[in-house]
Order: C-alpha cells, then sequence, then structure tokens
C-alpha cells in the first residue's frame, strides 16, 4: 500500500472504529461482532505500525472505553483504569515478552500469572473502614459514572468486608451474566417481542447503566474481581508483592474470585495454560474470549509502566475470531463439474478461526448482489470450525468510491465458451442445491459444502454452454473419485495422470496398475502401492453414492440416497425413467427440474457408455435396500454446533437409519433442531420460527 494510500485507509478506519465505539460503550447497541471491532482495530494499529508519521495520541483508538453518560454523576478515578493490548498468536506472545525483557534485563526472570478474560463491563469498587461506598464504570480511562446503587444489587459485591481490612481499598473486576441467564432473558425477550440481546456484555452494560436498580437486580447479575490498586507502593497496607497475591487477599476479603488461574515460571506454562482453559471453553458459565498473561511482580509491573492506553507489562491473549474483516482485491470466477459459474472473492491473507484466508466463494450473483458486494469493499468474513470462509457482510461505510462493480462474464473464462444464464425454480432448489454439494478433498467429512442454499425461490444460475469445456472434466474428475473416497487421489495427482495420458476420463482410473505409477517423477514403489490399493479397495459402491458421483445436474448427496432408497438398484431406475417417469415425479423431493435432468442423463448414449465401462473395469453397483419407516419417519433435523460424544457425521446416519432427515438450513417445516457447543445462526434461527431444540444428551435420548 502506497503511503497515501495508508493515510486514507487510516482515516476510513479511525471514523468507523469511533462510530462502533460509541454504539458499543455509550449507546449499549453494537451494530457488529467483538470479531470484526476487533479485525477492524488490529489493521489500524498495523498501518500505524508502518507508517508512525500518521499516529495521534487524540484519535479514538487511544482512547479507554466510551464517555460517562450524562444521566450519571461522573467520578474522577485516582489510578486510571486501563485497557490490554492483544495478541492473536504464540509469536506475538513472545514479541511481547522479547519487548518487556529489553526494558528490564535480557537476565531478568520473573514469573507470569494467567487468568481468564471475562467479557463484561469493568467497574471500580470503593471501600472506606471495609463498607462498599462507591462504585463506578471505566467511562474513559480517568472519569467513570456512578453505578453504586445499580452494583448494590449484585449478591456476590460484598458490602462489608471481612476483616482484616485495609482504611481504604479500591478493588476492579468485571460486572457480567453467566450464559444460562443470556438464554432465560433472551427466552422472555422473544415472549415479549423486545429485541434480544447479542452477548453477556450487552446485558451487562445494559443492565448497569441505567437508572432503575430494580432492573439490574432482575438480571441476575454477578461480579468477579481480578485486581486490587496501589496506588502508592510504599503505603500499600495489605503487603502484596504480586499479582498473585492479590488474587489470594481479595478471597479473604470476601470478594468472588475466578478459580481458573495458574503462576507461570515461564511462557511456554502460560501457553499450556491458554490450550488447558481451550478446551474447557465452551463449557465455561460466563463469556470469555481470552487469558491475561501478567508480569507477577508488582515492582516490575511498575518499572515496566503504562504505554498509551495499556500497560506494559500485561497482554491479553484472544482466542481465534470466527469473524474478520478485510477488503476484497478482486472477483475471480470457478468453473463446476456441471458447468455453473461460481464467483470467487480474492483478499489479502487473513486470519479467522485459527488459519490464515485468502478466498471466499461468493455463491453467485443473487448473493452479490444482496450483499451489495464492490471489488474493494471491506468485507467482513466468517469462518467457523471446518467450514469453508464465507463473506457474510459489507462494510459500506467503509467505502471511498473507487470500489467497483462485479459483472458475470459473457464467455467462460477457461474454455472461451458462452455462458448462459438459467433460472433455478423452486422445486429444483433442493436438488440443485445438493448438486453442488462441495467437492471433497482427501479425508474431508462428507458434510462441508462448497456452496450455500439459494436465498430466494427462483435464482439465476450462469452456465458454460461448452459440453466440452476442460474444466468440467477436471472438476468433475475430483468430485468423483471424492465421492468414491479415492483419498490417494488428489487435484494435483488427477491432473498429473491426465497429462501423462494414463486417464482419459474417471473409469480409467479403475485400469490403472503399479507398473503405470512407480516410473512417473516424485511417486515411486510404495507410493504407486498405495494408490493402488486404495483404487482396489473402492471398487464397491452403495448405489446411492454411485448415483452422486454420476454428477448428474440436480441430483445431489440427498437425492442421489431419495431414489437409490426407492428403487433399490440402477436397472430399476433407468427402466423407470424410460417406461414410467410419473414413478420418479412421485417421489418425495424430486420435482420436475430433478426429473428432466435425470432422464437427460440416462437418455444419452456418451453416458450410458461410461456407466458400462466403469462396470468394465471392476466397479460394483451395491443393491440399496428400500428406505424402511423408522421411529424418525417423517422428521426433519438440523444439526448446528460441535457434538462431543459423536461426530455430526455419525449423528446424520444415526437419524437416516432411523428414517428421519437431515436438512441443511432451518424452516417452518424442521421437527428438530440439535444444538452442539457453539451453535450457529441456526439455533437462533429455530428460536425465532418455535422449533424444538434438542441438547446433544436429549439428542441421544431420542434415538435411543
Amino acid at each position: 500500500m502506497e503511503k497515501f494510500e495508508a493515510k486514507k485507509r487510516i482515516k476510513k478506519l479511525r471514523s468507523e472504529i469511533a462510530r462502533l465505539r460509541s454504539a458499543y460503550h455509550i449507546e449499549n447497541t453494537p451494530s457488529v461482532t467483538d470479531d470484526v471491532y476487533d479485525s477492524l482495530t488490529r489493521e489500524l494499529k498495523d498501518l500505524i505500525e508502518k507508517y508512525p508519521e500518521f499516529r495521534d495520541e487524540n484519535a479514538s483508538e487511544n482512547r479507554v472505553a466510551g464517555k460517562p453518560l450524562d444521566k450519571f454523576v461522573k467520578v474522577e478515578h485516582q489510578t486510571r483504569m486501563l485497557s490490554l493490548n492483544d495478541a492473536f498468536s504464540y509469536e506475538e506472545l513472545y514479541d511481547w515478552e522479547k519487548r518487556i525483557k529489553k526494558l528490564l534485563s535480557q537476565n531478568a526472570s520473573f514469573d507470569y500469572f494467567c487468568e481468564v478474560k471475562f467479557d463484561g463491563l469493568a467497574v471500580s469498587l470503593i471501600y472506606q473502614d471495609g463498607k462498599f461506598v462507591r462504585g463506578a464504570t471505566r467511562g474513559d480511562g480517568f472519569v467513570g459514572e456512578d453505578i453504586t446503587e445499580n452494583l448494590k444489587t449484585i449478591n456476590s459485591i460484598p458490602l462489608l468486608l471481612e476483616k482484616p481490612y485495609p482504611k481504604h481499598l479500591e478493588v476492579r473486576g468485571e460486572a457480567l451474566v453467566s450464559k444460562k441467564t443470556l438464554e432465560k432473558l433472551n427466552v422472555q425477550n422473544t415472549k415479549e417481542g423486545k429485541q434480544l440481546f447479542a452477548n453477556t456484555r450487552n446485558v451487562a452494560a445494559g443492565s448497569l447503566r441505567q437508572l432503575d436498580p430494580q432492573l439490574a437486580k432482575d438480571r441476575h447479575l454477578d461480579f468477579v474481581a481480578y485486581d486490587i490498586v496501589v496506588a502508592n507502593p510504599a503505603k500499600n497496607s495489605l503487603a502484596l508483592k504480586n499479582h498473585s497475591k492479590k488474587h489470594e487477599s481479595l478471597r479473604l476479603l470476601g470478594f468472588k474470585v475466578e478459580k481458573l488461574e495458574a503462576k507461570c515460571e515461564n511462557l511456554e506454562e502460560a501457553i499450556a495454560f491458554i490450550q488447558k482453559f481451550e478446551k474447557i471453553r465452551p463449557d465455561f458459565p460466563y463469556g470469555t474470549d481470552g487469558i491475561v498473561i501478567a508480569v507477577d511482580d508488582l515492582k516490575l509491573q511498575n518499572i515496566l509502566g503504562v504505554v498509551g492506553k495499556a500497560p506494559r507489562y500485561a497482554v491479553a491473549f484472544k482466542y481465534p475470531a470466527e469473524k474478520a474483516t478485510t477488503v476484497v482485491k478482486e472477483i475471480l470466477v470457478n468453473v463446476g463439474r456441471t458447468g455453473v459459474l461460481t464467483p470467487l472473492a480474492i483478499f489479502e491473507p487473513t486470519l479467522v478461526a485459527g488459519s490464515t484466508v485468502s478466498k471466499a466463494t461468493l455463491h453467485n450473483m443473487d448473493q452479490i448482489e444482496r450483499l451489495d458486494l464492490r471489488i474493494g469493499d471491506t468485507v467482513v468474513i466468517e469462518k467457523a470450525g471446518d467450514v469453508i470462509p464465507k463473506v457474510v457482510e459489507v462494510l459500506t461505510r467503509m467505502r471511498t468510491g473507487k470500489e467497483k462493480k462485479f459483472k458475470m462474464p459473457t464467455h467462460c473464462p477457461t474454455c472461451g465458451g458462452k455462458v448462459e444464464k438459467r433460472e433455478i425454480g423452486e422445486k429444483a432448489e433442493n436438488g440443485f442445491r445438493a448438486g453442488l454439494a462441495g467437492v471433497r478433498g482427501p479425508g474431508e467429512p462428507r458434510t462441508r459444502e462448497n456452496h450455500s442454499p439459494l436465498s430466494s425461490p427462483s435464482s439465476v444460475a450462469y452456465y458454460c454452454s461448452n459440453s466440452k469445456c476442460s474444466a468440467k472434466d477436471e472438476r468433475y474428475l475430483e468430485h468423483f473419485v471424492s465421492v468414491f473416497e479415492i483419498y490417494e487421489l488428489g487435484p494435483k495427482i488427477l491432473s498429473r495422470f491426465k497429462d501423462e495420458g494414463l486417464i482419459t476420463d474417471a473409469a480409467d482410473i479403475f485400469t490403472l496398475n503399479k507398473e503405470d505409477i512407480a516410473p512417473l517423477e516424485r511417486f515411486g514403489e510404495k507410493s504407486a502401492e498405495n494408490i493402488i490399493e486404495e483404487i482396489k479397495n473402492k471398487k464397491n459402491i452403495p448405489l446411492s453414492r454411485f448415483l452422486w458421483a454420476l454428477g448428474i445436474l440436480h441430483v445431489g448427496e440427498e437425492t442421489a440416497r431419495d431414489l437409490a432408497a426407492h428403487f433399490g438398484t440402477l436397472d430399476k431406475l433407468m427402466s423407470a425413467i424410460n417406461h414410467d417417469q410419473g414413478e420418479v415425479d412421485n417421489i418425495e423431493n424430486i420435482g420436475p427440474a430433478v426429473l428432466k435432468s435425470v432422464s437427460d442423463f440416462f437418455g444419452n448414449k456418451n453416458n450410458l457408455n461410461f456407466i458400462k465401462k466403469l462396470e468394465k473395469n471392476g466397479v460394483v453397483i451395491e443393491k440399496s435396500e428400500k428406505k424402511k419407516k423408522g421411529k424418525l419417519s417423517g422428521q426433519n433435523f438440523v444439526l448446528t454446533g460441535t457434538l462431543v460424544t459423536m461426530s455430526r457425521e455419525i449423528a446424520k446416519e444415526k437419524i437416516l437409519a432411523l428414517g428421519g432427515k437431515v436438512v441443511g438450513s432451518v424452516s417452518k417445516n424442521t421437527s428438530y433442531v440439535v444444538a452442539g457447543e457453539d451453535p450457529g445462526s441456526k439455533l437462533k434461527n429455530a428460536e425465532k420460527l418455535g422449533v424444538k431444540i434438542l441438547s446433544e444428551k436429549e439428542f441421544l435420548g431420542f434415538i435411543e
């Protein structure tokens, strides 16, 4: 980025961050998630480090929090309430350690203290002669708001301290609500038609920053203490020498202090604590986004001091965010195995959900138009678990006027064939969605998709009209081996085999032998043996998977399973296509578009010859059992979140075995939503529609 471009970008970022800060800290109406806010702030920080001449100490990024509200009495803090700098990787933690050791001494030896970083509202409590006399918000760090009466409603804040206590004491901590309380409040808000709370921090802030203490009491807030302010170390009546000792003193004085903490001799032990807490974080009763790591020795803390709004002696390690912001550099177009053109957003490598990504599918033109996405836009990308990244929002306020609208090409970017625009009707939607199920690489789960459901009953898709387009052929090969679960054959190996003339189509894969592969550069005997053994073991395939592997337009995994369950054998399916198409049309979820596609496919001599070639080369199509009615027949399930006792794929198989169906999105026709850990937006949709929600424990009892 050129200097003048950086200056413009910094100005835009500062303006948007200031607006978001006001919404978050002052109005208590956040319009984006913390992940998005953190991502924008991080980009600004990185740009200022590269271009320090644009640093401005009075800029919004150097403020600690929001301005105090006028309706509360303003309170000046005797000691400034600080914020913490963030670290998003272990490498950044080691960089922080290098900096503080350089300031102290390269040979300095000290312990670290680790504690949970809560997602609530930071407050200050003042005690005089053991009595609680005043409580205040952080405000801008220097001046906060007096919320004493509201804080008195929190049972975990002691109004009288346990003896012995100092004459004057300032305690700092986090006012918060539990995840369970948040759920109960949102259930009540749903019944009353009120807006739902976005997160636990939102509840805590909204409850304490209003004038009616009864409302705060009804919200069942909690408080966790984490610091004692020692303004003058020389007059430290509690004889505190390190931060861990502060926690011990807080407990003795009667405060609630989180028991998950650790005193660590080095950074490696601190990282081990981070990893340990990450495993239990989903079940932790309170909202939290990281771990605070601080130099334990208070004298060393005093030496290291503060820079800007944050102490040098402490840092907050943030767990990988599922959302981040980035700038779309260009939009490319991929050609899929059915010839459909899929736009792909290309952006700067961006860290999200623990991995660095540089592209995300935009699905189709409908999605681009819905988002109003343009090349050059600042966007929010989301990546949950092993799901591929997607663009979920455009930050239109970040536009400069130079953004460009995207147009679908008139000719195929691979072969130059003419691009046709086709309308996909409502009845074809289910089949089309399934037909676009993602091509899997070796070892990837079948539940992963590379296309989202269509956003409307009638959508437009763009296709390459050239039946001999090489892109279709390449994508089809990848799709074919993924459905056959021949994991040894990745895209690069398939391309190599085609270039070497070993295969011309997917059927040729089953004629390969070790002697064909071993002489190739970078392969060898062992590699060749592994490939041939894998192919040999995958020659037998159920009819449902065989139909899916054929790549018939509109026939994805679910539709293929419905056809196989109804007919049992390929011969019976083909006979019905030729003599009684009404039988196919009457199958549940099979509409006119799917029927026409299946009929066209099996009416093509080239396709029939391909099937015969597969069978000649040893592929055995196993007979499918008729779908039996089970206890879950007629019921549709949606799975969301991470299941602990089994994978979602196994859960899906159990539902199917009992006659139920697993669908990808929540609708009024959904019977149950099974919610594991960290459920996504599907849970919220279920709550809005009144769909029955099952916990994993309830689901296990349901299918037994």
